[in-house]
């Protein structure tokens, strides 16, 4: 190798490593690192949300820090972010409402679940249509709660720290949507 080549190489791995991203899943390019709340969260993992064969949106996990464990992901004190890059043609705001209302049905009690209504329903007032490219950013802030943002526009949220516990089991609960999701999203994959 000549220095030519041993400098663009290494100029290349400069760019690489500087440009924020820490993998390209499904086509979309997703951050290695973000700051939330004036906190850098990390990438716990990313993966696919797929329903039969088709691919829905890229979900990843970001987290003050790295686990591998669901519980610990849950409970972990501070800013949080499920993002959610839809790769799908559109999915109606429906779509949306009945798999909230499932995954939140499906990870908790029927006890647990009747609390949780009221702010669910909220929830779910803050949603629309998505089509492919849109973004949904699911963010706990310790100071205000369960933030919605669709397409970098803040939609409204939803008070406590119980209730982005609850919409974490969605994805990480005993019964998540998609398991092969939740193993990526805890960096199981």
């Amino acid at each position: 190798m000549n220095i030519r080549s041993t400098c663009s190489s290494l100029l290349l791995l400069f760019f690489l490593s500087t440009n924020g991203y820490a993998q390209e899943v499904a086509g979309i390019n997703v951050q290695e690192q973000i700051t939330l709340a004036n906190t850098p969260l990390k990438l716990n993992g990313v993966g696919v949300r797929s329903k039969f064969f088709f691919k829905i949106y890229v979900g990843a996990l970001y987290l003050p820090q790295k686990t591998k464990d669901a519980d610990m992901a849950i409970n972990m004190d501070g800013p949080k972010r499920i993002l959610m890059h839809f790769l799908y043609k559109e999915v109606e705001k429906e779509k949306l409402v009945e798999g909230w209302n499932d995954g939140f049905k499906n990870n908790h009690t029927r006890d647990q679940f009747e609390t949780l209504k009221t702010k669910l329903e909220a929830f779910n007032k803050l949603f629309v249509t998505v089509k492919r490219g849109d973004r949904i950013e699911l963010d706990y802030l310790p100071e205000t709660g369960t933030r919605v943002s669709i397409n970098d526009q803040i939609k409204g949220s939803i008070s406590g720290e119980a209730f982005y516990a609850a919409l974490l089991r969605v994805w990480l609960g005993e019964e998540p949507a998609d398991s092969d999701l939740k193993d990526a999203m805890l960096g199981n994959e």
